[in-house]
This record gives C-alpha cells, sequence and structure tokens, in this order.
C-alpha cells in the first residue's frame, strides 16, 4: 500500500520531518502485487542511499521521472488516438528499470526566532573534522534515521527516539542494551558512505543513557519527554521536536516562519549536455503570390447575390437527417432570397422606424445546432447583409451549459442584445416555469429571435442591402476558447474574409460548381471557412455531415464522397478511424473523385498513422495517396495546401530539431502540413519571452503575416496587442521589418523546401525540468499501454501543476465501468514509468474528450411544459371536481359515464352525470344528518369494486368530508385482512364515520370479526343501499384549491402502510396531466381492470371520467377469477383503443389463456383496435411479462407497440404513462456488474451479465425528474443510477399520519438539491433508483427524447459485499434454475441472503432445488446463499398490484410461520 509506505518513510532530524513527497511511482504496481517484496526493496533503496547524497537522490529521481517516450508510426491499439508502438513503451519501461531513485523531501520551516543554527546553541565541537566533515556527517545521521524509520517507524516513534549526539571519538559506545543492536547494524549498514567522488568514514553512533551518574553536570545534560536524560548536541533538537508535540498543536503563523526551499530542494539547473540550436536565425517565408483573378467578387456578398441571381437552381448546401440521408437542398436562389429577407426583417421590422433594435455595426448572436446548417448559413449571409457581425455560439443545454460565465462574458463584451435560433432550437432551450427562457448564468439578457422563413417580412421590392467593396470594417467573430478556459473572440474584418476565401480558392484550386463534404463543425474554423464561405466563393455545393450522424453512421461521409462524386472532403483523424472501423459494412463505394482529404488536426501525433492506415485500406477504392493533405489551423489564423520528417524525440523536448539518430522507440515521425499560404508570409519566434526569431533547427511559436488573418480579440486591446501585433526581433532585440505578425498558437518549424511542420499547440505544451512535453503526446503514450481495458472511451486528461520550483504533469483517466481497481492500478503503475509525477482514475462520464470538466450532463427529464398546451376554459371556470360533476349533470345529463361489468360481461350498473350527481347529494344528506359530520372529518369508504364507491366518494366532496378509500375484508379470511382496516380506521384520526353496503356492514359486526378486532370500538357505519330522497342544501366548495381532498393509505413492498394527503389542486392537477397525455375526451372509451383503492388506480376508477368527460368501463379484477375471457372480450366487443390493468391480471390472462388463443379466435376476440394496453405499477417495469403478453395475443391482433407501463410512487401516483403521442418505449441492456456499483453501462443484446430494461412510459406533462445521489443529495449523470426526484403540481402534498413528523415531512415532499442549476426548486423522493438516457427518438415537442428506467425500490435493496443488488435479479436467476419453482423471494438476515421458493411440482424435488438454487446465485451474482427455504405454492405474499411482500415474508420466516417443505442452511 503506497499510503502506508509514504508514512513509514517519514523520518525525524533535528526539528525537520523530512517526508516523502512522491510515491514510489515506478513500485507501485510491483508492491501491490507482491507485499512480501517490501523488505527486499527497501533494502535496495538503503544502498542507493549509500552512493548518493540526497540530494542528488532527490534530483536523480525527478529527471528520471521526466522521461518521455513519443513515437508515430501505425497504431497498435483499435484506437484512433494511440499510434505509438508498445514495443516503444516495453523498451522505454525496461530502461527505465535501470534508473536509481531517489526521493525529493519536503520544505521544513523553522522559527524565524530561532534562526541559530543547532552548533550556535551548543558547547563547540571539539573534533578535529572540518566543517564540509561535519555537514556530510549530518546527512549520514539523516540516512541512518531515514533507515531505522524504514524498518519500524511506528516503534521507533513509540518509544519516541531520544536522541543522538556526534562523537569525535571512534570508540564510542552505548550504554543501553537494546539500543546497541540498532546502532550496530546502522553502522554496519553506514560504515562507508560516498558523496560524488570522495569517499569519508562516518564515526557518528548513537548515545542513549537510561539514567543520571552520580556526580554529572545537569546543565549539559536534558530530559526527555519521558524524563529519559540525553547529551545535549543533538538531543537538544530533539527535545525541542518532543516538546513541541507535547503541546498543543496550532497553525503555525505564517510571519513567524519561512520556507527553506534551497536547503531542501535543488532548483533544477538546465542539463549541460542538452542539445543547442546550431543553425543560423531564420528568415521569414513567403508564400506564392496570391494571383489576380478578373472575375473575383469585391466583397463575399456580391459573390452570393451573384450566384442568387444568375445561378439561382444550383445547390449550394445539403444537409443529412440523422440516419445520414440526404434532408434538403439549399439552393443559391433560396440562400439570397432567405438571407435578403432575413437581412430586412433584422434591419426594419424588430423595432420602430425611429428605435431600430438593430443598425449597421451591431452584434448578434448566432444560436444554432450542429445539425442544422442550412438554416446557420441564411442566418449568417442575412447578418453579412444587414451589416451586423454574427457571432456563433454553441447551443446552451442547460444554465452552465456553453462554457458558463465565459461565454455570457464574450456575450457581454461584445455588446450582445440579439439572438438568432431556429423555432425547434427555441423550444429545447430550458425554460422557466412561466415559459420563458432562463436566464443562462452570466449572460446577458438576450432577445431571441425566430429565423425560420415563416417569422420573416418579405423585402420590398426597391429595398437592396448594402454592398460595398470589402473594407477594414469585422464582418463575424469567432470564438475561442484559451487554455485556462477564458472564451475570447477573434475578429475577422470583411477583408480579411475575402482575402481567405481567395488564398484558400488558390491554394485549394476550387473551381465552379464542385461538390465537397465537410464532417467538421460549420460555426468555427475550417469547416466554417471551407463550408460556408469559400462555398459561396466559388459557387461549391457542400454536403454537410453532423457529428450525431457519425455516431450512428460513421461511414456517411465516405458514402456521400461516392453518392456525389465530391472532389475535396474535410474531415478529422477520427473520422478516418471510425471509416476504417465500419469499412466491413459497405464495400462498394469509390473515392477516386476525391483529389483533396483535408485532415484538420495535423498537430495531433496521431495524425500521421490514421493517414497512412487510411491510405492502406481505401486505396484499393480509388483514394490516391496525394489526396491525403493534412492540415494545421488555428482561429487566428489557418495554413493550408499540402515529406514527412524522423526526428529524435530527445532534441524536440529540448526545442532542437536533430534527425534521429537512435533507436526507432526515441524517433518521431511528423507530417508536413504544406506550404504558407498564398499571400501569407510565416516566421518561428521563442514560444516564451519577446518575440524572438528561432535558429533554422529550433522550434517555436508559428507567426503568420497575412491578409487573412483575424484583426483583434473583441473588446481585449492589450491580449490583442501581443497576439495580432507581433514584430519579430533578432538576437540583439531588434525588429526584423515593420510587418506585424499574428501568433497562431502553433508549435513547429519550417523544414526543407519551405515546408511547414507543426508539431504541437501551445495550449498543450507542458515545461517540465526545462524539457518540454505535449499533452497529446502524453495521451498517446497513455492509449499504448494496454488502455483498452482500463480507460473509458480513450478519455484521457493531462495538464500540469507547479510543485515547488518546477511543474509536475498530472493525468487524469476515465476508468472504464467494468474495470477493476486492481485493473486500474496495473495500468497506472504502468504509465507512471514511463509519464510521470501524478495520475487519477475517475469514474465514467467525468472527462469530456477534449476538456478537462467539473460535470457533466445532467441526468434529468421532464415532460411537456403544461402553460404551452391548449386547454379550453373549462380548467380556468371548474378547479374542482365537484364543480366539474356539477357542470357535467347540467349539459351532458344523460351522458352514461361509468359501466359495471360483472364475470360474464354483462352490464350490471351504470351511472350517467345527472345520476351519479343526484346520489351523491343524497349521500352527502346522510352524512350531514345521520352521521352529524363537519367539513374536514375523515370518512373510510368500504365498499367492493363498484360505482358506489365512486358515488360515495363524490357525496364525500359533496359535503366536505375527506374520504378514505380502503380494500373491504374477505368473508373467507377475516383473521388476516380485517386488521388492515381496522389500523387504517385508526390511523386515519379516528375516522368519525364508515360508508358501506349492508351486506358489509352485517359482516363488520359479525362473531367472525369480533375474533379478529374489537367491533365495539368500529366508528358509526352507515349503508349506502337505501338512501332517502333528501335533497342536500347546500354543496360545499373548498375555500382554498390547497384544501385536502382525499387520503390515499397502500401498503408498500417493504409492509410499511402510508398515507398521503391530496389536495384539490394536485386531483385536478393530475387529472389534467393524464387527459392530456392519454387525449382523452367525452367520445372516448377506456377499459379499467384495476383494484380501485389506491393509487393511480384509483384515480383512473373514480376521477378521470369526471375530470374529461369519457365513458369508463369498470372491470372488477375478481371478476377474471371466474372468467378469464371478461376483460379481452370486452376490449374487443367494445373495440377500446386505451386499457389499463394491473401485472396480476397481465398474468392471469397469460397463464390462462397461453393454450387457448385458438378458442378465443373462435369467440370472435379481436384486439386490433388496441392503441395502448398500459399495465399500472410502482415497480421495475416486467419486460419478460409484457413481451409474453404481446407475443401470445398478437394473433389475436395485439400490436407489439401496444402494451406500456407506467410509474408512480407513494409521493406522486403518476409520474410516467404511455399516452397515445410520442414515440414508442424504449428498450435497453445494462451490465449488471456496474449496476451494483451503480453505474450505468449500455452493452449489446446477449452481451454477458446483461439486463433488459424497459422504459416506464413517458414523463407526465408538467413532470420534472431528476436523478440524485441518496446520500449527498447531489444530482448525478446520466451515466449514474441514483434516486428518483420527481417535481410537479399533483405531488402528494405529504404524509397523513396522527403525529405529524416534520422531518420526514421536510426530506420527502419538501427536499432541496445541494447543489446546481435546480436547487431552489422544492422536490419530492420516490424512493426509487433509475436513470434517465437520452435516445435518438423525437419527441412531440421535436424535441430528443429523455427516456426514464426504473430498476428498483430503494428500500428494498440489499446491500452485499458493499454492493448494492436488487431482489428482482436474484429472483429472475432463480426462477429460471427449475420448471417447478412456481415463484422466488429473497430477503438478507444477519448479512446472511435468504432464498425462498415456492415449489409446485412433488416434494421429493424439494432437496434438488438447493444446489441449483446456490449454484445460479453464485456463478450469476457472486453471492453466497445463507439459508434456502423450499415452501407451498401460495405462501409468498403478494398484493393486489402483484408486487411481492418481501418485508412480510421475512417476519414471518423469523417468526417460523412458514410452515416449509425444505429449509437448507448454507452457513
Amino acid at each position: 500500500n503506497r499510503g502506508v509506505m509514504n508514512r513509514q518513510m517519514r523520518m525525524f532530524g533535528g526539528v525537520a520531518a523530512l517526508c516523502v513527497l512522491l510515491p514510489l511511482m515506478p513500485w507501485s504496481g510491483y508492491l501491490e502485487q507482491r507485499p512480501h517484496k517490501v523488505k527486499r526493496i527497501m533494502g535496495v533503496f538503503i544502498k542507493a542511499s549509500q552512493r548518493l547524497h540526497p540530494r542528488q537522490m532527490m534530483v536523480t529521481i525527478i529527471n528520471s521521472l521526466h522521461l518521455h517516450i513519443r513515437v508515430n508510426s501505425p497504431a497498435a491499439v483499435p484506437f484512433p488516438l494511440a499510434d505509438i508502438h508498445t514495443e516503444a513503451v516495453q523498451a522505454a519501461l525496461a530502461k527505465h528499470k535501470e534508473q536509481k531513485m531517489a526521493l525529493p523531501m519536503p520544505t521544513k520551516r523553522r522559527s524565524t526566532f530561532v534562526q541559530s543554527p543547532a552548533d550556535a546553541c551548543t558547547p563547540p565541537d571539539t573534533s578535529s573534522a572540518s566543517e564540509d566533515e561535519g555537514s556530510l556527517r549530518r546527512q549520514a545521521a539523516l540516512s541512518a534515521a531515514l533507515h531505522q524509520s524504514l524498518q519500524n517507524a511506528e516503534s521507533w516513534i513509540n518509544r519516541s527516539v531520544q536522541g543522538s549526539s556526534t562523537s569525535s571519538s571512534a570508540s564510542s559506545t552505548l550504554s543501553h542494551g537494546e539500543g546497541k543492536g540498532t546502532s550496530g547494524s546502522l553502522a554496519d549498514v553506514f560504515a562507508n558512505t560516498r558523496i560524488g567522488r570522495s569517499w569519508v568514514r562516518t564515526e557518528r553512533s548513537l548515545r542513549v543513557q537510561t539514567g543520571m551518574h552520580k556526580g554529572s553536570n545537569r546543565s549539559s545534560l536534558m530530559d526527555t519527554a519521558d524524563g529519559v536524560p540525553v547529551s545535549s548536541r543533538v538531543s537538544t533538537k530533539i527535545q525541542q521536536l518532543l516538546n513541541t508535540l507535547k503541546r498543543p498543536k496550532r497553525p503555525p503563523l505564517k510571519e513567524f516562519f519561512v520556507d527553506d526551499f534551497e536547503e531542501i530542494v535543488e532548483v533544477p539547473q538546465p542539463d549541460p549536455n542538452q542539445p543547442k540550436p546550431e543553425g543560423r536565425q531564420m528568415t521569414p517565408v513567403k508564400g506564392e503570390p496570391l494571383g489576380v483573378v478578373c472575375n473575383w467578387p469585391p466583397a463575399l456578398e456580391a459573390a452570393l447575390q451573384r450566384w442568387g441571381t444568375t445561378q439561382a437552381k444550383c445547390p449550394c448546401l445539403t444537409a443529412l437527417d440523422v440516419t445520414g440521408k440526404p434532408v434538403y437542398t439549399l439552393t443559391y436562389g433560396k440562400l439570397w432570397s432567405r438571407s435578403l429577407k432575413l437581412a430586412y426583417t433584422l434591419l426594419n421590422k424588430l423595432g420602430t422606424k425611429n428605435e431600430p433594435v438593430l443598425k449597421p455595426g451591431d452584434r448578434v448572436a448566432l444560436v444554432y445546432p450542429n445539425n442544422d446548417p442550412v438554416m446557420f448559413m441564411v442566418a449568417f449571409y442575412g447578418c453579412l447583409l444587414a451589416e451586423v457581425i454574427p457571432v456563433p455560439i454553441e447551443v446552451p443545454l442547460t444554465r452552465k451549459d456553453a462554457g458558463g460565465q465565459q461565454i455570457g462574458f464574450l456575450l457581454g463584451s461584445c455588446g450582445i442584445a440579439l439572438a438568432l435560433t431556429t423555432e425547434v432550437c427555441l423550444k429545447g432551450l430550458p425554460k422557466t416555469q412561466n415559459g420563458e427562457i432562463v436566464q443562462f448564468k452570466g449572460w446577458p439578457r438576450l432577445k431571441w429571435v425566430v429565423t425560420d422563413s415563416k417569422y420573416l417580412s418579405k423585402s420590398p421590392k426597391d429595398w437592396q442591402p448594402n454592398i460595398s467593396a470589402a473594407g477594414t470594417e469585422p464582418a463575424y467573430i469567432e470564438y475561442k476558447t484559451s487554455k485556462e478556459g477564458s472564451v475570447m473572440g477573434v475578429t475577422v474584418s470583411r477583408v480579411a474574409m475575402l482575402a481567405h476565401c481567395q488564398a484558400l480558392s488558390q491554394a485549394c484550386n476550387y473551381s465552379e460548381g464542385e461538390t465537397i463534404v465537410n464532417v467538421l463543425d460549420f460555426k468555427k474554423d475550417a469547416g466554417l471557412w471551407h463550408g460556408i464561405l469559400t462555398n459561396v466563393m466559388n459557387k461549391l455545393h457542400t454536403i454537410s455531415v453532423p457529428y450525431s450522424v457519425m455516431k450512428t453512421c460513421p461511414l456517411s461521409w465516405v458514402q456521400r464522397v461516392h453518392a456525389h462524386k465530391a472532389k475535396v472532403a474535410l474531415v478529422k483523424c477520427r473520422d478516418l478511424h471510425w471509416a476504417m472501423m465500419a469499412h466491413r459494412d459497405q464495400r462498394d463505394v469509390s473515392l477516386s473523385s476525391l483529389r483533396m482529404l483535408i485532415v484538420t488536426d495535423g498537430a495531433n501525433p496521431w495524425s500521421v498513422s490514421s493517414c497512412d492506415a487510411f491510405l492502406s485500406l481505401f486505396q484499393s477504392h480509388g483514394l490516391k495517396p496525394e489526396a491525403i493533405c493534412p492540415c494545421a489551423t488555428s482561429p487566428e489564423i489557418e495554413s493550408s495546401r499540402p515529406g514527412r520528417a524522423i526526428l529524435s524525440m530527445n532534441g524536440l523536448s529540448f526545442g532542437v530539431i536533430r534527425v534521429n539518430t537512435e533507436d526507432k522507440n526515441s524517433a518521431l515521425t511528423v507530417q508536413d502540413v504544406g506550404h504558407v499560404m498564398p499571400g501569407g508570409m510565416m516566421c518561428i519566434v521563442k514560444p516564451d519571452g519577446p518575440p524572438q526569431l528561432c535558429k533554422t533547427d529550433e522550434i517555436g511559436e508559428i507567426c503568420v503575416s497575412s491578409r487573412a488573418g483575424g484583426m483583434m480579440y473583441y473588446g481585449l486591446a492589450g491580449v490583442t496587442k501581443n497576439t495580432f501585433e507581433v514584430i519579430p526581433v533578432n538576437s540583439s532585440g531588434s525588429p526584423v521589418g515593420e510587418v506585424p505578425f499574428v501568433r497562431s498558437g502553433l508549435l513547429g518549424f519550417v523544414g526543407p523546401g519551405s515546408l511547414v511542420f507543426v508539431v504541437g499547440k501551445m495550449d498543450g505544451l507542458l515545461t517540465v525540468s526545462g524539457r518540454r512535453h505535449n499533452a497529446d503526446d502524453i495521451v498517446a503514450t497513455g492509449l499504448a499501454v494496454e488502455s483498452i481495458k482500463t480507460v473509458y472511451r480513450g478519455r484521457i486528461a493531462v495538464f500540469s501543476v507547479s510543485v515547488f520550483y518546477d511543474e509536475r504533469i498530472v493525468v487524469v483517466a476515465e476508468q472504464r465501468p467494468d474495470a477493476s481497481e486492481e485493473d486500474s492500478f496495473q495500468w497506472m503503475s504502468r504509465v507512471l514509468q514511463v509519464q510521470p509525477d501524478c495520475l487519477h482514475c475517475v469514474g465514467p462520464a467525468s472527462v469530456m474528450v477534449g476538456n478537462l470538466v467539473a460535470g457533466k450532463r445532467i441526468a434529468q427529464a421532464s415532460g411537456r411544459d403544461l402553460g404551452q398546451i391548449e386547454d379550453n376554459d373549462m380548467v380556468k371556470k371548474h378547479q374542482f371536481l365537484t364543480e366539474m360533476l356539477q357542470w357535467r349533470a347540467q349539459t351532458t345529463p344523460d351522458h352514461p359515464l361509468f359501466l359495471l361489468l360483472n364475470a360474464k360481461g354483462t352490464i350490471v350498473c351504470t351511472a350517467t352525470c345527472l345520476q351519479l350527481h343526484k346520489k351523491a347529494e343524497r349521500i352527502a344528506s346522510v352524512l350531514c344528518d345521520k352521521g352529524h359530520l363537519n367539513a374536514g372529518d375523515n370518512v373510510v369508504l368500504l365498499y367492493p369494486p363498484g360505482i358506489e364507491l365512486i358515488t360515495a366518494f363524490y357525496g364525500c366532496l359533496y359535503s366536505g368530508c375527506v374520504p378514505v378509500t380502503v380494500r373491504p375484508p374477505h368473508a373467507q379470511s377475516l383473521v388476516a385482512t380485517l386488521p388492515t382496516v381496522r389500523m387504517i380506521v385508526e390511523v386515519s384520526d379516528r375516522a368519525a364515520c364508515i360508508l358501506t353496503t349492508q351486506t358489509l356492514m352485517r359482516l363488520l359486526k359479525s362473531r367472525e370479526a369480533a375474533g379478529a378486532v374489537d367491533v365495539k370500538t368500529w366508528p358509526t357505519i352507515i349503508d349506502t343501499d337505501d338512501l332517502p330522497r333528501k335533497r342536500l342544501a347546500q354543496i360545499y366548495k373548498p375555500p382554498t384549491p390547497e384544501m385536502l381532498a382525499y387520503l390515499d393509505f397502500s401498503v408498500s413492498t417493504t409492509g410499511m402502510l402510508t398515507g398521503v394527503k391530496m389536495s384539490h389542486a394536485a386531483v385536478s392537477g393530475l387529472c389534467r396531466a393524464i387527459k392530456l397525455q392519454c387525449e382523452l375526451y367525452s367520445s372516448r372509451q377506456i377499459a379499467i381492470c384495476l383494484d380501485p383503492y389506491c393509487g393511480l388506480g384509483f384515480v383512473l376508477w373514480c376521477l378521470c371520467s369526471v375530470y374529461s368527460g369519457h365513458q369508463s368501463i369498470l372491470i372488477p379484477p375478481m371478476e377474471l377469477e371466474s372468467n378469464l375471457f371478461v376483460w379481452l372480450s370486452t376490449v374487443s366487443q367494445y373495440k377500446i383503443r386505451d386499457t389499463f390493468c394491473s401485472y396480476s391480471v397481465m398474468e392471469m390472462c397469460t397463464k390462462g389463456l397461453g393454450n387457448q388463443v385458438e378458442m378465443l379466435k373462435a369467440r370472435g376476440i379481436n384486439l386490433s383496435c388496441v392503441r395502448t394496453c398500459v399495465v399500472v405499477a410502482e415497480e421495475r417495469p416486467r419486460v419478460a411479462l409484457t413481451q409474453s403478453f404481446s407475443k401470445l395475443f398478437k394473433d389475436i391482433g395485439l400490436s407489439s407497440r401496444a402494451v406500456s407501463t407506467t410509474f408512480g410512487s407513494r409521493v406522486n401516483v403518476a409520474i410516467c404513462l404511455q399516452g397515445t403521442s410520442g414515440p414508442d418505449p424504449t428498450t435497453v441492456y445494462v451490465d449488471l456488474k456496474s449496476l451494483r456499483h451503480d453505474r450505468v453501462r449500455l452493452v449489446e443484446r446477449g452481451a454477458p451479465q446483461s439486463l433488459l430494461l424497459s422504459e416506464s412510459g413517458k414523463i407526465l406533462p408538467g413532470v420534472k425528474v431528476v436523478i440524485v445521489n441518496p446520500e449527498t443529495k447531489g444530482p448525478l449523470g446520466d451515466s449514474h443510477l441514483g434516486e428518483i426526484w420527481v417535481n410537479s403540481p399533483h405531488t402528494a402534498s405529504g404524509y397523513y399520519t396522527i403525529y405529524d413528523n416534520e422531518t420526514l415531512q421536510a426530506d420527502h415532499f419538501n427536499t432541496r438539491l445541494s447543489f446546481g442549476d435546480a436547487a431552489q426548486t422544492l422536490w419530492a423522493r420516490t424512493g426509487y433508483l433509475g436513470f434517465v438516457r437520452r435516445t435518438e427518438l423525437t419527441a412531440a415537442s421535436g424535441e430528443r427524447h429523455d427516456a426514464l428506467y426504473v430498476v428498483g425500490a430503494l428500500d428494498e435493496t440489499l446491500e452485499l459485499r458493499g454492493l448494492r443488488y436488487h431482489p428482482i435479479d436474484i429472483e429472475t436467476s432463480v426462477s429460471r434454475t427449475h420448471r417447478s419453482i412456481a415463484e422466488c423471494a429473497v430477503f438478507t438476515w444477519t448479512n446472511l441472503l435468504v432464498v425462498v421458493v415456492e415449489l409446485c411440482g412433488c416434494e421429493q424435488e424439494a432437496l434438488d432445488l438447493v444446489p441449483l438454487v446456490t449454484n445460479v446465485v453464485l456463478e450469476e451474482h457472486y453471492l453466497i446463499v445463507g439459508v434456502v427455504v423450499v415452501v407451498d405454492p401460495g405462501v409468498i405474499p403478494i398484493n393486489s398490484r402483484g408486487e411481492k411482500q418481501r418485508m412480510h415474508l421475512r417476519d414471518s420466516f423469523l417468526a417460523d410461520q412458514l410452515d416449509p417443505i425444505y429449509v437448507a442452511y448454507n452457513m
């Protein structure tokens, strides 16, 4: 363990506590694998300390740790960022083993009041040794103390080392027996210590005295901390240290101490043998003259006008859809006319004539997604024609997205008050509850303008834009992110934009009508320059391939080249690699039409190998070797239009160019990026200090002087002068010419033939001990060390931190979810030997490719915004269900709301709007007369499933009472069911009354009931079979919608009876959300086969029909016990489009009708009318059951897309419901191993340890969910499993208990995130674990659909071996082991896993089940089963929703009430 080693390697010498700074990096993996060899390694370390001065040891280790190998050759691993030979790394590791390691020491502190050395505080030394020898002895003493602390540091400290003294006598002896042996061994080890080239004999030993001799001079001796006297020299120092340790520890004041770096850490000195540049001072290199073409326009806008009016039908830009197929082609005529309309609208229609919103010269933000190049191009040229300055930025996804305050600082500094975007993009931006665009953090307040054609005004015929010759006025601003994260805007003038297009046209030899394929970002860099600007200059046709298409179809850009016979393609190395990986999918492509394949990341170390590999694969498809043209770009300048050089890595690290003469493992192959741009001039200056010209064999920063470059950083005059107005100087400091140059941020040199070579970027430059390293090189090296098994998607970030007087390299790698810690430490230990200093492995989704970030995409999703959904005035007029029922009774009195069917499918009862209203009035009158109840009293409704329950519910609302629906007790099992009824009556604050039928009233007062509960304590019981025809005087109207409407009691799967309070506002909001999601209206019919006592089942049974006016056909689930056909036959007979059921109903039909499909056909049952069959549940979707149901009844017309699920919880009964609109439910396969670590990793179907999960329906309108860490209460990323928190208008008001627990109430219903954008929002905790994944599907709003997947209840998870297991996963594995297992349930008991299985076969098979159950749990879940219990069928308790009551089962097991067939204890 490296931490233990670091603690053991601390030593005490004088007042200094010298601790080990760097872990033993090359030994870390070795020690972790072989802890028994720690002693041997310590011996090697001590021997090294004998030969080296401690300071030299420290310098040696620092220098040796800076070894860095960079080799550029064909990739050895299947990843685009790895082209370094594995053997190169192996050779580096082997060479590194020969290095001698040393340990730098931390700084020591000493008091400014005790500045004098120890010699000044003690009697003078009488030895004849010189001062140098004295210092050598002190170093030897430090080494001896280090060796002793390595052997037994803890005991050394515990014994409070008394001290040591220096004596000139070689015959100094020890008076303490135990110390003698120790000292003797130290003397043997340090008998000869080599310092530099001289050898000295150490004559120092330890003197430890156990007592005071008579007559001893007390003044010359001091007591140690435990009263042991010692001699006065070094012992004084130790005494000071021990006395300091005895005092209370206080942080030292800074002004009382000084840091002595120089005494411990040697400042890195330049290596005298380092190579130095030997060439002459370079002279600026000129590109070829910019040719003069007679038909070049005076401005880019003039080119657009020319092609738009004369070549209107010629294609300009083609956009692709998500599948990679062309979806729209923008012609030059359309581009001209739409840009003209936008320019006119911007200047004349946004404000008044006297006060226009925009005027020429103003800056405007362009916010367009990467998959919509057409709208971006129209907006860009519309701004140019309006003479306003476009500033393209990325689309912000959250309040802190798109660089957060940095982007906001750029917009604010540019004075931007207007943002252009599309209608679809505007809808996708995060909004407030009022429907307004959120105020992004650090952004100025913006006015958003939609640029879709239907929102633009056509310009008058006499209006024409002002197109003048290109001048120095700004044309557009391109943003750039610096190394520190700050965002700056590079301003490009109109003349520079025109000159840039001319230079690119000449360099790339563009001609009119050519087709180019652009895979780059069209908003910046080469993607903008070629695909948007030069495109119009030369009347080119650009095929834009967005990055999202490359993810799904990596070969799409190759297919576009083949289909359109493209002449030029603009790509990156990653696109080459992805095309090679997908090449086997399609082989009939031809690249013979390509004359230029521009690779725009030529500065990276893997570009050469990627180009070579791509050429070797596609040369047979017509790709010409000379077509591949690497180029290097930066926002300030561009180098384009393309020998190779094999350079020495050692020379490159010192900034000089040397042809490699060593072995291939230290060689670097670099590719030129072409010549200087036409019309430009280039020079190389030193990257640090004044812009001094480099020598011809020296590497420096590339500077360019060209009319085509940027002109300034907008609003940053100081930075602009240092970047855009650079005057190179010679070695004497005199300016070379008067032409200003622009720093490009690229490192390189000019090779033979004026070819430009780029070896890195300034942002990635790391200078360690005077040697330069490139961050990209280190990433490539790390990927070469078997990173595929450890690093997630090659995500590695590299930066440096300051330590003492030097820089240290830090490598942060993202660990694969399936990689173990042992694998990561193995990889880290190997990488540290090649590229040292610091290495961290972090979890997935913590490092974004290309950036080191603190966060990730927050896992959150939301339904449609209720504020934007149009609804009729009924919602505003009627806030309460009672008002809604009265209104329906007046307007549509004979409209049937409910039909109740029996087992034969016959209608036994109906309720129209008027009938329901009148019967509710009678019940309310009875409650007031007989019950003498007041508003707010609780009334228990004890009815079988039917219309009587509904009328009793509305009767309570009419009287102002609070209804509490309770499942009636079963006559055959009163002992088991009646106590639950009694408990709810008592918990509901002593319910004032019970409404029920005459049959149930007699049952409650029967002799059998008296044996289970005390029947004398029942509250008033009123039967509603014979109601008096008395009209209610006045219907109660709640004073506020927040008043309590009803109580919802339910027993959870953990056996907890919980009641929640539902307000009138929540009821109305819930009914409205369901109506909008399912598109319910008066002419619709739905079939419900659910228990109507709690949750969403009660809402669908009693509430929704009154609110929406649709007709509900009610089928009590108990009727299926006598007739399994009744539900399906009803759906078929009434041609129901939407039906709701429970898992119990679906399972009964699947098992009971599985072999009777032909009989169903014979009966004429046809389910082709079903659009949605929704399973109502509060658990993980049972994918196996729903798929079996779909497959079983597909022969009678059931669509496979019809079956879906809902998700709700106690705090919010309806969070997700599939509904009629929106995409179909999605399914994913996740890795079970990652799920146990609360990580989500998607795998392919059929992968080992994979779990199929289905989406739990679409999120209801007005509902927001976020995935939260249940312990820290912080939001999680979409790659994590966490608790589902919900915010919606129909969330319950809180728990209903006799003694309100405010803490639990606040924690579950009114809690907040610990941090994040939504920290001020009140959330409710569902108690269920899940995750959110963004899919490729499109929701009804036009945005990408976010799917919510429920994994399981948090309270039911099993914490075993530090991992989180979900019972359903173990139960599924057990159920598959034997055909005689009818049901299974698992729980834990004293850290033991208990498995209970129901045996449906003969009892002789019980013994056979035990090894099968034990083996399958061990093989699939790596758990040892503690107890296996085999029981009869029906023993495992299951509630009405089909959910297992595992805690009830556990209680029965502990109480020995299961009556098992067989019990096996594997303890």
